[in-house]
């Protein structure tokens, strides 16, 4: 799901990784938008009230805006960095570990101490969700060739559109199982973020933020399923040359 990467992955692999993290995001951003009244998956937004701001003259906000979208910029910074150094090390195992990992804890943190800065310092718990979002981002981004992105649902509904009007144009039996694999991929990207805010919708009234540990631990359940995967791999390959 996670562990390969570029040409190695298959419509199989994105369509698991995208099932996960489309309803971490989706959680993600119901819970962050009840908890602060912002928006903690994506940042487009936040450009408008940024320059907003600016022309208010009320530069404190806007540092506040502006620190939203560099805290985005920042997470995908250090996933990518991070899978790019390990990489490097010959660390193929870890390269999808570390990131994923990183991104699971914030969301355990938050979840047990984001009613506290809540209170105190609302700002601080939107950028610790959007530096985890922009990890997110990054990693799957890196991994599948740009083909999954999954904290915003603008570009998916666009590539969705486009690709519902070439079915009336591809009439070739090879171009419309790509086109209709592409689709499939954005309607499960799309369908599991909706199940991630109707998790979110119901229990935020009921656990407040403790419902982002639902995102926690789903993301660790699925790279320890990878990871079992990887050693059975290798475990059934020795076997097999000894």
């Amino acid at each position: 799901m996670f562990r390969h990467r570029g040409k190695a992955r298959t419509i199989k692999h994105n369509l698991r990784v995208a099932s996960l993290l489309s309803f971490v995001v989706g959680l993600v951003n119901v819970c962050g938008l009840l908890a602060v009244q912002r928006l903690t998956t994506n940042i487009t937004g936040h450009f408008a009230f940024l320059i907003d701001e600016v022309f208010s003259l009320d530069f404190l906000q806007a540092l506040a805006y502006f620190l939203y979208i560099f805290f985005f910029l920042l997470g995908s910074f250090i996933s990518n960095f991070l899978v790019e150094l390990l990489y490097k090390a010959r660390k193929k195992s870890f390269v999808y570990l570390v990131p994923v990992t990183i991104e699971s804890l914030i969301l355990i943190g938050v979840a047990w101490f984001g009613e506290a800065l809540r209170t105190n310092n609302p700002d601080l718990l939107a950028y610790l969700l959007l530096f985890a979002m922009g990890m997110q981002n990054s990693l799957v981004t890196s991994i599948s060739n740009a083909v999954v992105r999954t904290t915003h649902l603008t570009g998916l509904f666009t590539d969705l559109g486009i690709e519902l009007s070439q079915l009336f144009f591809y009439r070739l039996k090879e171009q419309r199982q790509r086109l209709l694999s592409s689709m499939k991929l954005r309607i499960t990207i799309i369908s599991f973020f909706f199940f991630g805010g109707i998790a979110g919708g119901i229990l935020y009234p009921v656990v407040q933020l403790h419902a982002l540990l639902l995102g926690g631990l789903a993301l660790l359940l699925g790279i320890t399923f990878d990871y079992i995967k990887l050693r059975l791999i290798l475990i059934k390959r020795r076997y097999q040359n000894s």
